[in-house]
């Protein structure tokens, strides 16, 4: 460990925080082929659609990092230039910008910029009124303030980034604000190539790291001072139940809270020994499970001299004797010792990752320097991947890990708002936002909003439980009516299961900027309008998600959901029913259903295994849904180091050649190295609403193999095991009229309620007989109400009335 000397350190010195938080200086500087610089002005060309432009009466002008800016450097972009002594006017493929030298920016006289193929013009201060917003800081107050923040999805085909005060990243890592008073602005001009833009943003911002694998499993949360023998009891309940679960995230109680008159800290590095007195055979045992460790921390008010290290902090610090050590980000004397005397340790034992939970709406720098630090420093080793949960501090956090969204109340009303809140992230680039499932505090406990929020969850970036400490605050599973708890359980366990395909929707992410969740406006705009319809977004590229929010119809104990499918044909992922897309539905959803859908050819690979570790499996499930041919490529690594960036990983490749009464699955390593994954693996492929067929073709590398076949539910299961990873594994199925045709019916979900409502059999007869003949609706609505002089309760008669509305709009 390595710490220096305060009396050896000026103000003024460079200080040597550590290489982890030194970024190159030359790539921050901009090509200077596409600068264009005057005595108060320089304007930088980007990229062909990226645009930064700085006005300071001095001529100071920044070339440092700054808080959201990284870099700058890059190919000089194809650009045609004419300027004189007073004029400069430069083109793009997609803007033509036009300035009067040294004239202020703030003036359209001066400086405009004009999106090329549209009617729109940029100008300093431009209102930007068509922008659709980015996710808002918290929601521990949002019912006082649900702003949304600027974002970069704009139908005005453009969008402005303020740089001008945000902090500069010194080139030794220490962080200041800026000295000058400098207009400093980036302009990104795409029309409709969104996907542009954001390669374009972490272009010079970053591109978001690759969580570790554990972070997509279930993690397990709550405000109580846990002791061992509560910490082993829990997870032996969790094991017994085969609920699977990746993290236990330890809140405030971990450390000393109460000293002399010092009560309820939040800050605190000191185990409680009266809880833990031996937290690292508590890690040991955990980490045996396959279960991480996260720990709350809140520096906020400093070093207390109950601390262990405290007056090691002192001596390198110093202050008065006896007296709490200030809180001090803009310190990086302090960071140094924070991080050094006080983290290091915790991670010396064991501890996985830490929790920062500074907040302060009014103060984002501290939040960002925090995030920034405690991140960096977290990912200094090769040997273990940065993971860190922290706040949002606005532009340019999908660098530093995943987000915590704030205390939410237990309501649909919070329920309600979490669909569009992820999806909005997509548009500043953001993924990892996770939440309180099934609300923090208050509210009322309700199993019905319990489940939705479980399922919302096991289709979310982030699967993560958190509550407060009363004891009749329900989010153990067990808890729960036996319909209730075997519910969650099946969606713990496809959490867990549905590891591969998200791990590998992560890469992309990290690697190519495509956010895990995209709203479902981002290719069909006009459904941003349609209030009923936005919620749904695109989890990956396989899945639509069209996330229940409203509480079901009691009598016909089902939600009656509307959503919307893009052109296409569709399938629904438990069920396997087909839905022709470009169209509106109707559909009544039980409690143990939820509305998930793949595209035809869509390829899901799951792990079959129900385990805590979310490792590369041993035993992987492929969901292959028929009708058009697709190749998905399944991305594997270690998980937890950064080995994959050296080349340590492995692509598999499954090439799925479909046609009519012939299908072909191809599997074979495409990239990477050996050793990564299992050296051999089992493997069940599910063709999805599919007959068995006798004329199969299976082999490895041109040797046949042997496979077990047989028909499951309404799909056909090929099983092959010992198949070695690298290689070529070919499954080839012949037949006539294999496919089974699932079209989703509404009479058969109509007549599923009627088998299940408590009414007289002789009455479910009429009542199907009047809701299936071939009469108009208004003479059925008729026959419905006449029903009433059979003894037909009213409440079913408004139901079926109600059910004859929905008919009538499909």
């Amino acid at each position: 460990m390595l710490l220096f000397n305060v009396e050896n350190i000026g103000v003024d010195t460079m200080y040597n925080l550590g290489s982890q938080f030194v970024y190159d200086i030359n790539k921050a500087r901009a090509n200077t082929a596409c600068v264009f610089v005057g005595k108060t002005y320089r304007i930088s060309v980007i990229t062909e659609r990226l645009i930064r432009i700085e006005y300071n009466k001095q001529g100071i002008f920044e070339d440092r990092q700054t808080q959201n800016i990284l870099y700058r450097n890059f190919e000089a972009p194809k650009v045609n230039v004419m300027q004189d002594n007073r004029y400069l006017e430069i083109i793009s493929k997609y803007f033509r910008l036009e300035y009067l030298k040294e004239g202020k920016i703030n003036s359209t006289r001066n400086l405009k910029i004009f999106l090329l193929s549209t009617d729109k013009i940029w100008y300093y201060k431009h209102p930007e009124v068509r922008n659709f917003e980015g996710t808002m800081m918290s929601l521990d107050d949002y019912n006082k303030n649900s702003d949304y923040g600027k974002s970069l999805y704009s139908d005005d085909g453009f969008v402005t980034i303020d740089d001008s005060k945000s902090m500069v990243i010194n080139e030794d890592g220490t962080i200041t604000k800026r000295e000058s008073d400098v207009q400093d602005i980036y302009i990104f001009m795409y029309r409709k190539d969104f996907g542009l833009c954001l390669k374009d943003y972490f272009s010079i911002t970053g591109y978001p790291p690759l969580i570790p694998r554990y972070a997509l499993g279930n993690w397990w949360c709550r405000n109580y001072p846990y002791n061992e023998a509560e910490i082993n009891k829990l997870f032996l309940r969790f094991s017994k139940e085969s609920i699977p679960m990746s993290i236990f995230l330890l809140d405030k109680d971990w450390h000393v809270r109460n000293v002399d008159n010092k009560k309820n800290l939040l800050t605190g590095y000191t185990f409680n020994t009266k809880l833990l007195p031996n937290f690292s055979s508590v890690i040991n045992n955990l980490h045996n499970k396959g279960i991480r460790i996260g720990l709350y921390n809140n520096p906020v008010e400093g070093i207390h001299t109950h601390e262990n290290m405290y007056l090691k902090c002192r001596e390198y610090l110093g202050g008065e004797e006896n007296k709490s050590i200030s809180f001090a980000p803009y310190d990086p004397k302090y960071i140094d010792v924070y991080l050094k005397l006080l983290l290091h340790p915790l991670e010396g034992i064991g501890v996985d990752f830490f929790w920062n939970d500074y907040y302060n709406k009014n103060d984002k720098n501290t939040s960002f320097i925090l995030s920034h630090y405690n991140f960096l420093d977290s990912n200094r080793n090769e040997s273990k991947r940065g993971m860190l949960l922290m706040r949002n501090s606005t532009f340019a956090s999908h660098r530093y890990g995943i987000l915590y969204s704030g205390k939410t109340t237990v309501s649909f009303k919070t329920l309600k708002l979490l669909p569009f809140y992820n999806s909005s992230s997509s548009n500043i680039g953001l993924s990892w936002w996770s939440h309180d499932i099934g609300g923090y505090y208050s509210g009322i406990e309700d199993n019905e909003l319990y489940l939705r929020y479980v399922q919302l969850g096991c289709f979310s970036p982030i699967f993560r439980i958190h509550v407060d400490g009363g004891k009749y605050y329900k989010r153990e599973p067990w808890r729960w009516d036996v319909q209730t708890f075997e519910i969650t359980k099946y969606y713990m366990q496809l959490r867990h299961k549905l590891v591969p395909y998200l791990y590998t929707e992560a890469y992309k992410y990290s690697k190519d900027g495509i956010p895990l969740i995209q709203p479902l406006y981002y290719k069909h705009p006009d459904i941003y309008d349609k209030l009923v319809y936005r919620n749904e977004y695109y989890l990956g590229s396989e899945m639509l998600v069209s996330p229940i929010t409203d509480k079901k119809d009691l009598v016909m104990n089902r939600v009656i959901h509307k959503f919307y499918l893009p052109s296409g044909l569709w399938y629904d992922f438990k069920t396997g029913k087909k839905f022709p897309g470009d169209r509106a539905y109707v559909s009544f959803f039980k409690d143990e259903d939820y509305p998930v859908f793949v595209k035809s050819g869509s390829i899901i690979p799951i792990d079959q295994d129900i385990k805590n570790n979310t490792d590369c499996p041993n035993n992987l499930e492929l969901h292959i849904f028929p009708g058009r041919s697709n190749i998905y490529n399944l991305y594997e690594d270690d998980g937890v180091s950064n080995l994959y960036k050296q080349g340590y990983f492995l692509k598999t490749s499954f090439d799925y050649n479909y046609q009519e009464n012939n299908y072909t699955i191809i599997v074979r390593a495409v990239e990477g190295k050996s050793g990564i994954v299992p050296e051999k693996r089992n493997y069940k492929f599910r063709f999805r609403n599919v007959k068995k067929t006798s004329d199969l073709f299976v082999n490895f590398n041109g040797k046949e193999l042997n496979y077990e076949s047989y028909e499951e539910d309404n799909d056909f299961v090929i099983e092959v095991i010992d198949v070695p990873t690298i290689g070529q594994l070919t499954i080839n199925c012949r037949g006539k009229a294999i496919e089974i045709d699932a079209v989703r019916l509404i009479n058969e979900e109509i007549d599923d309620i009627i088998y299940d409502i408590p009414i007289e059999t002789r009455l479910k007869e009429q009542i199907s007989q009047i809701l299936f003949s071939d009469l108009p609706i208004k003479k059925k609505r008729i026959k419905i109400r006449r029903l009433k002089n059979d003894k037909l309760d009213e409440k079913f008669i408004k139901m079926f009335l109600r059910l004859l509305e929905y008919i009538q709009q499909i």
